[in-house]
């Protein structure tokens, strides 16, 4: 491929082409290793290694340029520019995925029944426990849910319990739980799982 490159004016290549491969290697490069650390910290032991390969072989090839051209300035302002707004697509698309679990923690002043009622009407699992702040008795609620569904959650909150402090955590794996489930086989699947409780009872 460089080679065919190569075959405009060596000017136009050296100083317009050339800083533009790079410059979109390190995106994908960094883009790929933003997302790779977040499948580590998650322990995706599949993704994290998969990706991590693409990484450095992006990388390779980018830093051979560079090396080969160590008296291009925009070789390196390209190679710092990608590596820039690479950070930022990663993290862009790795919120676009929403892939892994929250804690959702609320803590409120406000009677938190009406809250925890509704947020497990929408299939949210919530436990609701009494607690002592600076100024008095709150209620704490806690959710652990997908990060897709974490916009609906807050959203829930904000409307029942406006100024309500709030705060995410992420969750490296949980063993069980309830979590709210789309689609029309998911929502069957919910309630026969509901059905089958109250027969229990």
């Amino acid at each position: 491929m460089f080679s065919f490159l190569q075959s405009f004016d060596s000017r136009t290549f050296t100083w317009i082409i050339l800083p533009l491969l790079i410059f979109f290697a390190r995106i994908c490069d960094v883009s790929i290793g933003t997302l790779r650390i977040i499948f580590v910290s998650r322990g995706n032991k599949l993704a994290a290694p998969l990706l991590g390969f693409f990484e450095v072989l992006i990388w390779l090839t980018a830093i051979g340029k560079i090396m080969q051209n160590l008296d291009n300035i925009m070789a390196y302002v390209a190679y710092g520019g990608g590596f820039a707004m690479g950070n930022f697509i990663g993290i862009w698309i790795e919120q676009k995925l929403a892939v892994g679990l929250v804690i959702l923690r609320v803590i409120t002043r406000k009677d938190a029944a009406a809250l925890s009622e509704d947020l497990r009407s929408r299939g949210f699992g919530v436990t609701c426990i009494d607690a002592e702040g600076n100024e008095g008795p709150v209620n704490i609620v806690y959710s652990v849910l997908k990060r897709s569904a974490l916009g609906e959650a807050i959203g829930l909150v904000e409307k029942m319990n406006p100024g309500a402090f709030y705060s995410i955590e992420d969750v490296r794996a949980v063993s069980e739980g309830i979590f709210p489930h789309t689609g029309p086989f998911a929502q069957k699947k919910y309630l026969k799982l509901l059905r089958n409780r109250r027969k229990g009872k």
